[in-house]
């Protein structure tokens, strides 16, 4: 059971949910200040990718080039989960701040870096307390925000995410070309000390103890899995021959974790990834999908700023520039997909021709090479961009709407996962093809060319920037050899993907839930695993829904429900009061939408029915009054259990206390105004 320690100050705390923060400006402030820490995460899965090239000049290793990035998605893969439970069971406020500090400490390192080891290293810390960031960010709007208002400012957090995923590129290549890479995580100091200081004097929220187990080795035995089998990927055919005993016991060592973790998760109480949802045929396909889509994704995220600057010579400012069609592909593609799914009900077309198009915009992409016009590249990216945007929506829809409540958390949460473990595979398998490709190609390329005294063809290898400086008799062959390496990598997406694309065709279209809406940009464009529970979906899902209904005819239900024959504007009124306390009519049209000779006439018909008398102007309910509120009431209860679809609240007493509180809550709100009465049926 959970229990509130303290109450919030500002703030009101009640028996079945976390305390309401009541100051309204103290809420703007701490939403700002936690935006601000999700931005510091978010920022670090895409800002380093057009510092990359630079960064292998300066410290060298460009065949582990990919584990800057690999090494931070990993991390912050396998401790999202850890964060969220600690978060329920010792409060969250300071263990926000404690992974504001860990992630600070990681970025200040990574900044002092002197080689590519110490920088892979230190980008795995500050991965640790990325992962952090992100899902605690996402909990503690939970405990200061109640359920109504709760879409809006996640929405804040999803234009956050879908900024980053443009800015993250631009800004790396930015602070390249105008201050060092190493400003790439110094950036991040004075923005973590602002929010620092802002959480720890305005953030007041209750400490909220809940029993969880933790499933410690089932969280250690998925971290070191993958990483034996991404160090497979990454190390075979570059630093190890395919067939070297350190290839064969790495991928003996990642199966055998796999089996354990297995093992563990088919006893843990309660497990990182619950395995009766592999029973679901949707989650295990959109599982899949969902890999290769992190896949495809994050791997040509971080290889495509390392051909636009050698192979183009694009400033990395510019390399960034030119990657924003793509980013603008899939924040369009994924926001009108989600959209048309929640209004049509129907999903499994969107898979399918997402897939379709992700494979023709990796084909286009292994087209490009050293001649291929910006006008060209734009359009290619822009097609790569709308088939990942066209998936990515649609499967967490898919997912939701697929499993019973008790898993409906997990599930979300499961998927997103799978995404995040395709995109450290994607990045390390593609790192491991352009090394090998890159090392075949340059030696090729030199082959029978007379080399300038003292000329080292590693060299070439180890510091890109030096390309261009080369003799243009030198330059072409080797800029061919990197073109070759890079765009070859898309090519080998192509199976991969076809693979999804096959694997879409026998997803079953289930009618959509009416909870099942389209999720924040948070579950679509990044990568860490979303750690909500099952509650906190279908609240996340009733209070958009529940807006909604109150923006088209509300009103005119309940009170139908009610059987008195009110009008919607008198059944508003009187709930409005109940909320209130009293309510001036003059005052009233001053501050909401409802005109006035609306709000006049429902005041005269509740004075008339003898629902409130006035004392001076204000109306205050009488006893005939509260009796009717509560029929509303119970009839706004029943319009809300609707919604819920095959979730019934009888079975589960947290949904029950949720329908309780959001009706409430929903209840005569100003924002929703009363609809026309609706003709009888």
């Amino acid at each position: 059971m959970a229990q509130d320690d303290t109450a919030a100050p500002g703030g009101r705390a009640t028996a079945d949910g976390p305390a309401e923060v009541t100051d309204k400006r103290a809420v703007y402030v701490a939403i700002g200040a936690l935006a601000l820490g999700l931005l510091l995460a978010a920022l670090d899965q895409t800002i380093v990718s057009t510092a990359l090239p630079t960064i292998v000049s300066d410290l060298g290793g460009l065949k582990h080039l990919s584990w800057v990035v690999t090494a931070y998605l990993l991390a912050s893969t396998a401790a999202t989960p850890l964060w969220g439970k600690l978060g329920d069971m010792y409060g969250r406020k300071k263990l926000f701040q404690s992974v504001i500090v860990i992630f600070l400490i990681g970025s200040a390192l990574c900044g002092l870096s002197r080689s590519m080891g110490e920088l892979i290293a230190f980008r795995a810390l500050q991965g640790l307390g990325g992962g952090g960031l992100i899902v605690l960010s996402m909990a503690i709007v939970g405990d200061i925000v109640p359920p109504r208002d709760r879409g809006r400012y996640q929405g804040v957090f999803g234009a956050v995410f879908g900024a980053s995923s443009v800015l993250g590129p631009l800004l790396g290549g930015l602070f390249v070309d105008t201050l060092s890479w190493r400003w790439v995580f110094y950036v991040n100091l004075p923005l973590g000390i602002v929010a620092l200081a802002v959480i720890a004097t305005v953030l007041h929220i209750p400490v909220r103890r809940t029993t969880h187990r933790i499933d410690y080795r089932g969280m250690v035995l998925v971290a070191a899995a993958a990483t034996a089998l991404v160090l497979m990927t990454s190390l075979g055919g570059t630093t190890w021959a395919w067939g070297s005993w350190q290839v064969v016991g790495l991928a003996v060592l990642g199966a055998l974790l796999v089996g354990l973790f297995v093992l563990v998760e088919r006893r843990a109480e309660e497990p990182v990834l619950p395995l009766r949802l592999f029973r679901i045929r949707t989650f295990w396909l959109c599982s899949v999908i969902s890999f290769v889509i992190g896949f495809a994704m994050f791997g040509s995220l971080t290889f495509l700023p390392t051909f636009l600057q050698v192979v183009h010579g694009y400033s990395p400012t510019w390399s960034g520039v030119h990657m924003i069609p793509m980013v603008v592909g899939m924040l369009v593609a994924s926001t009108a997909s989600g959209q048309i799914v929640s209004r049509t009900g129907r999903y499994k077309v969107f898979p399918i021709a997402g897939t379709a198009v992700t494979i023709l915009g990796l084909f286009l992409l292994h087209r490009l090479d050293e001649t291929t016009e910006v006008w060209v590249l734009s359009v290619y990216l822009l097609v790569f961009g709308l088939g990942l945007g066209l998936v990515m929506q649609v499967l967490i829809l898919a997912v939701q709407n697929a499993v019973g409540y008790a898993d409906l958390g997990a599930a979300t949460s499961g998927a997103t996962f799978f995404r995040s473990i395709g995109a450290a595979f994607g990045v390390s398998i593609f790192g491991a093809i352009f090394a090998s490709n890159l090392a075949r190609g340059i030696t090729a390329a030199l082959t029978g060319l007379t080399l300038p005294p003292g000329f080292d063809p590693a060299m070439v290898q180890s510091d890109p920037r030096g390309v261009r400086q080369l003799p243009p008799s030198l330059r072409d062959p080797v800029l061919h050899a990197y073109s070759t390496a890079i765009t070859s990598v898309f090519l080998w997406a192509v199976p991969v993907c076809a693979l999804a694309f096959v694997l879409a065709w026998f997803l079953k279209e289930q009618p959509l839930r009416r909870t099942v809406t389209v999720p924040d940009a948070s579950e679509t464009i990044g990568t860490n695993p979303v750690d909500r529970s099952s509650l906190d979906e279908i609240a996340r899902g009733l209070s958009v829904l529940g807006s909604r209904e109150a923006r088209r005819d509300l009103y005119a239900r309940i009170t139908e429900l009610t059987g008195l024959g009110l009008q919607p504007a008198a059944g508003w009124l009187l709930l409005y009061i109940a909320r209130t306390g009293s309510a001036d009519p003059v005052d009233l049209a001053v501050q909401t939408t409802v005109p006035y000779n609306v709000i006049e006439g429902a005041a005269f018909e509740i004075e008339e029915r003898r629902y409130a008398v006035r004392r001076g102007n204000p109306l205050y309910l009488t006893e005939r009054g509260q009796e009717v509120v509560a029929l509303l009431t119970e009839a706004r209860r029943k319009v809300l259990a609707e919604l819920l679809g095959d979730w019934d609240p009888e079975r589960h007493a947290d949904l029950a206390a949720l329908l309780t509180r959001l009706t409430t809550e929903l209840c005569g709100q100003d924002q929703d105004r009363p609809g026309p009465r609706r003709p009888a049926a």
